[in-house]
């Protein structure tokens, strides 16, 4: 069936993305949805040895039903991930004997599954939900070992699953500032049905030769147990690329082959004692490589005797070279001769690969010095070393090292390594910020101080990649510190414009300057979050409340003069246009960006009104900023959204502009094909750009629906095209005559997510059909629209011939409109309505007219019934069509639950689906909550809560505001494709509570109020340190 113009490859179907990812850590299977920060770096071909995020998917596109997709052995080794096969990989304990029998039955009582999150994006790591291993180390206290990446540097929570599939919640006790690992904590007594061992850690008998098992949660399987012999016990530290990295370690290295979900897993000998912690691998190699136990041993000891886990650290990293290295460096021949005698075993010697600028080694210590001996015992072995720095926090320690073949003495100052590791964030304006950390610094070689912006979002979302950034001043202050920042950013008012310098960690040569807008509104309060490891929460301190806006002044500009000697006529309307930035704080019907740029054209002066696409401000959650003659910036507001037409109507106050602004006149007359124009538009620089062109085709379009995640579309409208290059460079333009006026609108329109991008189309849209709306808002009345509840697609004679229509009916076609011989039939018929059109019907008439051209329909906006002459199945029906109001159509409440974001659905989820099946539909969900943890997939619906129908968002909140925190509940949920399921989840209400938005009014440029729940109990305002906007997945 033809389509008319169809643009791009017409409707997508609900087709999986499938793009490889790398993982910042090791040994994560991710369920996440967007990239980790930064890749990894391939010198070694070291990956992690785990698969985190295959499902990775650009531009925050929404999950698909299952949330996860399927991958075969082929496609992860394309990926470089080595696909095991579940329980029994090759090389593993298939035909172990019976000692590795009865010892794998006693280890793996002790050893649990963890799935856990991250809720905040936090110094080396995003806000990320994941799976992972661990092993009970002390079973009276609780206490659990992992990776410190599981442990997490942010805002953790999650539960363990032991081996006879009883479940608990974990909280983290220690997690290293450098080393990977970490302690998390469990309640003993909550396991009520196996007795709770504990695995011995056994540093010592980790050794070349040993025949070890890898127990653990591999490749997602609930249990798999890998086998190699470890091969070396002195390679310095995996790269994983930028990320965590562990260093100032050595690793021990065997083949056992592990993949996704078994970072934190023992590795275990003959004799079941822990002997190493899984942690990393390479698949160029099928190699693993362990974590000693040396410095895990102690920390855990520390912490059973209640004792601080003091760190020390002089702030250099040093990397194990051998002897033949160290030779070149300078190590003379006496110094070799002396350290191969005391220390047979010994093939080389630690060497400074970074000395941070302004550490305590800064100035003592330079690249390339060969450690000889700490206060005055020889020195080749990390964990020597690691024992003085960390007994000697506050102390000095006397170094002697080589430095190309001279003996230096130094004595150094030693630091704690914790006071430079950073326990807190601060959130304000949608965005996180924290001290950066020493990760970061020695990643760069640069001093450990500054802001770094963790969550970039909000006020502080910057062009260009997400992570990275450091803040240099604010509002014209310097920011050194996280407590200066506080200071600033508390005498800043609501949305005031201030000047932002930073620099991102690429690129600290590079000094950025941005022009932000400060949210204290939508994002009102400014927390801090503060680690607690004796509850293993971060508890949030309100740090004031923000200082009210300050009220605009007029302002004075003028418009650029364009030099167009054979266009004067059009000169003019270049004083018409308006940049407007709108910026939304949430994520909602389906809109795939937090902020959008573009230009609007005046339509009156005198009232403020400017015409928009929808594809610029596609709802009213929103703060608009209009830039009048690139100078002047004042706040609008929405006052009219058209519901089929890609435009919308905002509005500011003319009395804050001084400047010419003219309104161009706009022209009721129709456009023809072949006309001849003028064009002027703005293009991606948004730079004026005019020139000649000429109307190639005015037909109706059919912009294909986004299946992925269903958001505005227009549709049932005439487009025109034109055949100048301009119309592909420019997002909004207008076409007007040789007297200047305007025929049309140049506009943008929003299409298909495919390939990783969103796509958009240019096209014009003529005034004819934007003139009643105008005229109606200049009476100060607000268009009270209707419409049809179907999208048509035209088609032509030759179909429908074939579908029965008479030779009558085409004559009355033919003389209807001698230009296209077309008629149009319902494609789609919108749900939740009475249905009188049925798809497939052939609409031949409207009110006793002919319809063969699109714009004859839009009698329907002031008509409650249609008579329509319709052909279905070969037979002519007359139909009395009710119209439905369009005014009710937009999104006015929020619901933010459990990390995902609730909604009644919008237009075009009603316009794409056949079944409504509840008003309470899923638009998104945060990263690292409890919607990303368990799996609640964007688009779809919540039929009920714990047995209970939940029709819309009222019945819904009443249904979980009687569920008690962190707490078990069932949702019936259907997807998108009619597929229901039962859903389990926890609530937690700590990071994630319940927030409502809803509309103060439904009058045009009415507010948002917001209220945030505590159970039963609602207050005012938004309580919540989740920057939401930023995290939306």
């Amino acid at each position: 069936m033809d389509n008319g113009t169809v643009i791009g490859d017409g409707p997508a179907s609900k087709r999986k993305h499938r793009t490889s990812d790398t993982a910042t850590r090791p040994h994560k299977k991710s369920h996440h949805k967007d990239q980790p920060p930064f890749g990894i770096d391939d010198t070694e071909g070291v990956v992690a040895a785990g698969l985190a995020s295959l499902s990775a998917v650009k531009d925050d596109t929404l999950d698909e039903e299952s949330g996860e997709e399927e991958y075969s052995d082929e496609d992860m080794h394309a990926m470089g991930v080595l696909a095991l096969q579940p329980r029994i990989p090759p090389g593993a304990a298939a035909t172990d004997t019976a000692e590795w029998q009865r010892t794998i039955e006693s280890v793996v009582r002790n050893v649990v599954s963890i799935r856990f999150c991250q809720t905040c994006s936090f110094d080396t790591d995003e806000a990320i939900t994941s799976e992972a291993t661990g092993f009970v180390v002390d079973a009276e206290r609780g206490y659990i070992m992992t990776n410190r990446h599981v442990v997490c540097s942010g805002p953790f929570w999650g539960y363990c699953v032991f081996d006879n599939h009883e479940e608990c919640d974990v909280y983290p006790v220690y997690r290293d500032p450098i080393h990977d690992f970490g302690f998390l904590r469990f309640d003993p007594k909550a396991i009520k049905h196996m007795p709770v061992a504990a695995l011995e850690l056994r540093p010592d008998l980790a050794q070349v030769g040993v025949e070890i098992r890898v127990v653990g949660n591999d490749a997602g399987e609930k249990l798999s147990i890998l086998s190699g012999v470890i091969s070396r016990v002195d390679r310095n530290a995996p790269e994983y690329g930028e990320g965590y990295n562990d260093f100032n370690t050595n690793y021990i290295q065997a083949a056992a082959s592990a993949s996704g979900g078994s970072s934190g897993s023992p590795v275990v000998n003959l004799d079941g004692y822990a002997v190493a912690l899984q942690a990393g691998g390479s698949t160029e190699a099928a190699t693993d490589y362990f974590l000693p136990l040396d410095r895990p041993l102690r920390a855990l000891q520390c912490i059973q005797k209640k004792a601080p886990v003091t760190r020390g650290t002089i702030q250099v990293q040093w990397y194990y070279k051998a002897f033949d290295e160290c030779r070149r460096l300078g190590l003379s021949p006496e110094w070799e001769s002396e350290v191969r005698k005391r220390c047979p075993k010994e093939i080389g010697m630690l060497a400074a690969e970074i000395v941070l600028p302004e550490g305590p080694a800064d100035k003592h210590i330079e690249e390339g010095d060969i450690l000889i001996k700490v206060n005055d015992e020889l020195l080749t072995k990390f964990v020597r070393l690691d024992e003085i720095l960390d007994d000697s926090v506050d102390k000095e320690v006397k170094l002697l090292l080589q430095r190309g073949g001279n003996d230096v003495e130094v004595v150094i100052k030693v630091g704690d390594l914790h006071a430079i590791t950073p326990d807190r964030y601060l959130t304000v304006c949608g965005a996180a910020f924290h001290d950066l950390s020493y990760q970061f610094a020695r990643q760069f070689a640069i001093p450990v101080r500054g802001v770094y912006v963790c969550e970039p979002a909000g006020s502080f979302r910057f062009d260009g990649v997400d992570k990275g950034w450091m803040l240099e001043s604010v509002d014209n202050k310097k920011t050194p510190n996280l407590n200066t920042f506080i200071e600033v950013m508390g005498k800043i008012p609501d949305r005031a414009r201030v000047v932002v310098t930073y620099r991102h960690l690429r690129d600290l040569h590079t000094l950025h300057t941005a022009i932000i807008h400060i949210d204290r509104h939508w994002s009102e309060k400014m927390r801090m979050a503060i680690r607690n490891d004796e509850t293993g929460l971060w508890d949030f301190h309100d740090l004031g409340d923000p200082l009210p806006p300050k009220p605009l002044e007029p302002k004075q500009a003028s418009f650029i003069a364009l030099q167009t000697a054979d266009l004067a006529a059009s000169s003019d309307l270049v004083r018409g246009f308006v940049r407007i930035v709108c910026t939304m704080p949430i994520k909602l019907d389906g809109y795939p960006r937090p902020k959008k740029t573009g230009f609007g054209l005046v339509v009156d002066a005198e009232l403020g009104l400017v015409v928009v696409s929808r594809a610029i401000v596609p709802h009213d959650m929103c703060d608009i900023t209009i830039a009048v003659a690139e100078s002047i910036m004042v706040e609008g507001k929405v006052l009219f959204m058209h519901p089929l037409q890609n435009f919308a109507v905002v509005q500011y106050d003319p009395k804050l502009v001084q400047a010419p602004v003219k309104a161009p006149i706009l022209s009721e007359e129709p456009v023809q094909q072949g006309s001849t124009m003028t064009f002027l538009g703005f293009n991606h620089n948004f730079r004026v750009v005019v020139g000649k062109t000429a109307i190639t085709d005015i037909t109706t379009v059919a912009v294909p629906a986004c299946a992925a995640a269903p958001r505005y579309r227009a549709i049932n409208i005439d487009a025109i095209t034109v055949d100048t290059n301009l119309s592909v460079q420019c997002g909004t333009g207008v076409l007007a005559d040789d007297k200047g006026h305007v025929r049309a609108l140049w506009l943008t329109f929003l299409g298909e997510h495919g390939n990783g991008k969103e796509v958009e189309y240019h096209l014009g849209l003529a005034t004819q059909s934007i003139l009643p709306v105008i005229r109606s808002l200049q009476k100060g009345i607000v268009p009270k629209l209707r419409m049809l509840a179907v999208e048509l697609n035209l088609v032509h004679m030759s179909q429908v011939r074939i579908m029965g229509i008479t030779d009558e009916w085409i004559r009355k076609v033919e003389h209807e409109n001698r230009e296209r011989h077309q008629l149009f039939m319902v494609r789609k018929v919108e749900c939740g309505h009475p249905a009188v059109l049925e798809e497939g019907d052939v609409i031949l008439s409207v009110n006793g007219k002919v319809l063969t051209r699109i714009t004859e329909l839009d009698v329907m906006y002031d008509h409650e019934y249609l008579d329509m002459v319709i052909l279905r199945n070969c037979e002519e029906l007359s139909l009395r069509v009710p119209t439905i109001a369009a005014d009710g159509l937009e999104t006015d409440r929020v619901v933010i639950f459990c990390g995902a974001v609730l909604h009644a659905p919008h237009l075009a989820v009603r316009q794409q689906i056949s079944k409504l099946h509840s008003e309470v539909y899923v638009a998104a969900r945060i990263r690292g909550s409890p919607a990303s943890q368990y799996g609640l997939c964007p688009t779809s619906f919540v039929i009920a809560v714990n047995g209970v129908k939940t029709t819309d968002l009222t019945s819904f909140l009443e249904e979980v505001a009687k569920i008690p925190d962190n707490t078990y509940f069932r949702l019936r949920i259907i997807t998108f494709d009619n597929i229901p399921y039962i859903l389990t989840m926890k609530k937690n209400e700590h990071y994630f509570p319940t927030v409502d938005y809803h509309k103060t009014s439904t009058e045009p440029g009415a507010g948002w109020k917001v209220q945030t729940y505590e159970g039963q109990d609602a207050h005012e305002g938004l309580a919540t340190n989740i920057p939401a906007e930023g995290m939306l997945e």
